[in-house]
């Protein structure tokens, strides 16, 4: 039987955390924040936020570490028969927001939980991924990000990638409104199967491939020119950002149950969010072709662009 360790598990995370915080400030041209916090009950963690930057308009990489003797339900609901067990949880989640609106808005988190008893063996599970959330649909920007996506799965096993694009699909979909938050990526969650090290080896594979799927994108977008309007439809957009993370995602839902830092779990949220009372995008408008042809599951990785 492969023995688990979660130690070698926590020295990735943080240094992916370092990785990707490094190559950001690169990008942006401006310095994280880093503050490091305790949590009470148990663990802790280093939150690294950006504000006002060049290019982010606000961006926040978290590692976090806590442990508990009561599993939060959030965590359970695939497992419940480890309700109520002591556990930890380690993970790295990332989210990032542009000022300019041809930049889409990224997420990544890469995640590890271990629940325990004295009279049973440790009950463990990897989970993680990354999605894509335009303003302005760019085909070229969808199929890199998916594309790599893919790249990052494919060692593992053929099924992977597919499978994960559909979970991601279906997760991040706001089930009030009947839209997609964005063009997805991939998503997984409760990954125990082949074994301690394939999962974890995937789950690196899933995290060191962020950075080669979204720094060409932002790249590419970052000096394009844009107007007030292009902007207040931004800041739309990022209104259904709000909703999803605050009524289905399970990270934030984990979070706030565990007794975690509401600073650090709420740094996912932009700072200028705008709603309108049943608006609609004009017909042929660019706003209008992010719904009609972004705002729908395609298979991106084995796309064309024209």
């Amino acid at each position: 039987m492969t023995r688990v360790d979660s130690t070698q598990v926590q020295a990735f995370l943080k240094g992916i955390q370092e990785t990707i915080v490094g190559e950001l400030e690169r990008l942006d041209g401006g310095t994280f924040r880093r503050d490091s916090w305790v949590r009470p009950e148990g663990g802790g963690g280093t939150s690294c936020v950006i504000e006002e930057g060049a290019l982010f308009e606000r961006g926040g990489v978290n590692f976090s570490h806590v442990s508990g003797s009561r599993l939060p339900p959030s965590a359970s609901v695939a497992h419940p028969e480890v309700a109520g067990r002591g556990f930890e949880a380690m993970g790295v989640s990332l989210v990032l927001h542009p000022r300019n609106p041809h930049v889409p808005t990224v997420h990544m988190n890469v995640r590890f939980f271990i629940a325990t008893a004295d009279d049973a063996p440790p009950v463990w599970w990897f989970g993680g991924g990354m999605d894509l959330t335009p303003y302005y649909g760019f085909e070229e920007d969808a199929v890199h990000f998916h594309r790599t996506c893919r790249d990052a799965l494919t060692p593992f096993g053929e099924n992977y990638h597919p499978r994960f694009k559909q979970w991601c699909d279906e997760y991040f979909h706001l089930k009030h409104r009947q839209e997609p938050r964005g063009v997805g990526g991939v998503f997984f969650d409760d990954l125990l199967e082949g074994g301690f090290e394939h999962c974890f080896a995937l789950t690196r594979s899933v995290a060191e491939h962020f950075l080669p799927a979204y720094v060409p994108i932002a790249q590419r977008r970052c000096e394009a020119p844009f107007s007030e309007g292009e902007r207040d439809f931004q800041a739309y957009r990022r209104g259904r950002y709000v909703e999803f993370n605050l009524v289905y995602d399970r990270g934030t839902l984990f979070g706030l149950q565990s007794g975690g830092r509401t600073e650090s779990i709420l740094m996912s949220l932009p700072p200028t969010v705008r709603w309108r009372y049943d608006w609609r995008p004009e017909p042929g408008s660019p706003e209008a072709r992010l719904y009609d042809e972004f705002l729908r599951p395609r298979d991106w990785a084995g796309y064309s662009p024209r």
